[in-house]
């Protein structure tokens, strides 16, 4: 399992790469593997605000459908369109084309509750 330590991690399996204020999002290399083929990403459009905790779409696989958790409360200022037509990319590369939106944070120090990449191996070897 791929868990770049660069990143960080929530308990509902999406990472996080801070870009000053911005928040890139995505699903771990754990959750894709979990979901199993993806066939599909609900994609939230620009400018919806997000808050910290709260979901804000969801992907669909062969095995089912998982929502996506906001790590931060704030502004979508992109998306990856991409996987609309390209949903597998969350499989391939999840850390990199799979990316699915950026996030414009409120308050960034909403991020200090996330995982660093050594707890978030923990939590998923405690899961298997």
């Amino acid at each position: 399992m791929n868990v770049p330590a660069e990143l960080r991690y929530s308990e509902d399996h999406e990472w996080t790469r801070v870009e000053g204020n911005r928040v890139c999002l995505g699903i771990t290399d754990y959750a894709q593997d979990a979901l199993g083929d993806v066939v599909y990403i609900e994609l939230p459009p620009v400018g919806t605000e997000v808050a910290g905790g709260e979901p804000f779409s969801e992907v669909e696989s062969t095995k089912s459908v998982s929502e996506i958790y906001s790590p931060v409360t704030g502004t979508i200022v992109e998306v990856n369109t991409d996987l609309i037509d390209n949903p597998e990319r969350l499989n391939e590369d999840p850390y990199g084309e799979g990316w699915i939106c950026v996030i414009e944070a409120v308050d960034l120090a909403e991020l200090d509750g996330l995982l660093d990449a050594a707890a978030y191996t923990d939590l998923t070897e405690s899961i298997d």
